[in-house]
């Protein structure tokens, strides 16, 4: 972790890209931990500029819809209500108004939410609540109502429940910060009591990191695959040499290292990160412990793809990235042998490579802390996710068996789907604004709560596309908004693709539905948007390319009227 020195120095370093806001009020001093903030974003490459309230000024700044928190225009609101605070009004009641304290401060912090949500766009970051056990009750205080340690552990609950039921309130754990450094560590009661500084200095960058973590899954920068060596990572041993009844899994051995470590993969594969192998080994070889090992957590079907040859590791890597077609930067590689992790690095400069503890008990414990696979959304079709790239990889085999690619595409046999907004796909739709990055004409991205807003809107025209084929359902890939403008126009504020159903006539099918739509809803005119990042160049000529006029850099118009319908071999659901 960055020391507190190196952060402040950072902080103060132009950034080039994108530029993001967070503004960071708080009941206490926050001025180091913004400047961990934007210090750390610095380091991690992100233009992230970090606006610092005055001390203990959050209904002042949130009550004023002409505040300088408003005035920063931030994409992002850090709320932070310090347990040391807390406690300090907390001794100052009753015993009887004690008893209440939790649905007092938790009835405070749904006021915040609802002054951020009147007066402005940002998102809501929530600091959870950390413990402070002044030992009056002892452990007895785990069971009274007026104890302290009660109170903000019943706090901690009430504030998971209301995120869970507010969409566009992200939480921040800094409870799980405390825990993994140990309240020595985390806190320290000279600097507390000289400068009034409730977290001890070198323990700012942990929190900055946990802040950025949620800001890096908001703005799509998001692990989607584990790439996944066999030998001494997923099992101790050597299959090839020790066989089948060698290899340690399960009771063998250190066996439970292993297990723990596969129980993990297997959480991450059921919450939607993708599972690959990479393995230098004979296939057959290499799939025997999934195949017959009893003690085996993860099975063939958990991976969205298994290659085991003898070809240099970069050069799998490279074919499983573009089989699932998915970026590069989105992908984990995890491998016991620091041969091959050199080697990937070197070759493959976007990939994430950890580095691997020597000793594999450690494997699990290393990479919880590195905190790869934060996301700022979940939906019922993450789970189905590893399934939908397993047919992907069928769809090309098949692929291969055919002259022509209009053949191929016919013998698909897709249907298509598309339909406005509706409450029950808020949540994916939200998602694909969150964490599509390459079809993505403008990258905007919105919380689950806006997509409600936008849907309920007559100011707007909405459609999701979904779409299966004789291989499986893809579910929802697209998501397009339209603007209804002055007149007789629209603007295409928002169109988005997943990648894995590129080049097969979906992008056809979307705009014969959103231009027949559009009509339908009085447009004569569409006007769209290409702004460039650096990740989706591969949508840089698709307006072109279906017909629209170029009228400025970037810049689109399309006139209904004349416009050819696209060919594609995608039927509608009826």
């Amino acid at each position: 972790m960055y020391r507190f020195r190196e952060l402040v120095k950072a902080s103060k370093k132009e950034t080039e890209g994108k530029e993001y806001r967070i503004a960071v009020l708080g009941n206490c001093a926050t001025q180091f931990l913004s400047q961990c903030i934007q210090g750390y974003a610095h380091l991690m490459g992100s233009n992230l500029k970090v606006f610092d309230a005055d001390y203990d000024q959050i209904d002042a700044q949130l009550l004023d819809p002409g505040s300088e928190t408003y005035g920063s225009k931030p994409d992002h609101i850090l709320l932070y209500l310090a347990a040391d605070r807390l406690y300090e009004d907390f001794m100052n009641l009753g015993s009887n108004e004690r008893q209440g304290f939790a649905d007092s401060v938790m009835a405070r912090l749904i006021s915040y939410w609802d002054m951020i949500e009147r007066n402005s766009g940002a998102k809501i970051l929530q600091m959870g609540f950390t413990e402070i056990d002044d030992r009056t009750f002892g452990n007895f205080g785990a069971k009274t109502e007026v104890s302290f340690t009660y109170q903000m552990r019943k706090l901690s609950w009430l504030t998971a429940e209301a995120e869970a039921k507010r969409p566009g309130v992200y939480p921040v754990d800094l409870l799980s910060v405390q825990t993994a450094l140990g309240q020595d560590k985390f806190y320290d009661p000279v600097l507390y009591y000289n400068a009034k500084v409730n977290v001890a200095l070198e323990s700012w960058g942990y929190l900055a990191r946990q802040v950025y973590d949620v800001i890096a899954a908001l703005q799509g920068r998001v692990k989607k695959c584990v790439i996944l060596d066999l030998d001494n990572t997923l099992w101790g041993g050597v299959i090839g040499d020790d066989g089948l009844s060698g290899i340690e899994i399960g009771e063998l051995g250190r066996g439970h290292v292993f297990t723990d470590f596969q129980l993990w993969l297997k959480g991450l594969k059921q919450r939607g990160i993708l599972l690959a192998v990479c393995s230098k080994n004979e296939e057959d070889t290499a799939k025997e412990p999934f195949i017959s090992h009893e003690e085996m957590v993860l099975r063939l079907s958990d991976f969205a793809m298994f290659v085991a040859n003898w070809n240099d590791k970069a050069s799998n890597i490279r074919y499983i990235q573009e089989t699932l077609n998915i970026g590069m930067d989105s992908i984990v590689f995890l491998d016991d042998n620091k041969f091959e992790r050199e080697l990937v690095r070197s070759l493959i400069p976007d990939i994430c490579v950890p580095e691997l503890p020597e000793d594999p008990a450690r494997y699990l414990s290393f990479l919880q802390d590195c905190n790869l696979f934060e996301t700022a959304s979940y939906s019922s079709e993450d789970a189905d996710r590893t399934g939908m790239y397993q047919a992907e990889a069928k769809r090309r085999e098949s692929e291969a068996a055919f002259g022509s690619i209009d053949d191929y595409l016919k013998s698909l046999e897709m249907e298509g789907e598309a339909r406005p907004f509706d409450e029950l796909h808020y949540p994916r739709i939200a998602q694909l604004t969150q964490r599509s990055n390459q079809f993505n004409l403008r990258t905007v991205r919105y919380t689950e709560d806006e997509i409600a807003r936008i849907a309920s809107d007559e100011g707007y025209v909405t459609l999701y596309y979904t779409l299966k084929d004789r291989f499986g359902d893809h579910g929802l890939v697209s998501v397009v908004i339209m603007k209804k403008e002055d007149g007789d126009t629209f603007f295409i504020d928002t169109w988005l693709m997943s990648c894995r159903v590129l080049k097969r006539g979906m992008e056809e099918f979307i705009v014969n539905r959103f231009v027949e739509e559009a009509g339908r809803s009085g447009a004569k005119k569409i006007r769209a948007e290409y702004i460039p990042t650096k990740k989706n160049a591969m949508v840089s000529h698709i307006y072109d390319d279906m017909g629209f006029d170029c009228v400025g850099e970037g810049l689109y118009s399309l006139d209904i009227s004349g416009f050819e319908k696209r060919k594609t071999y995608i039927s509608e659901t009826e």
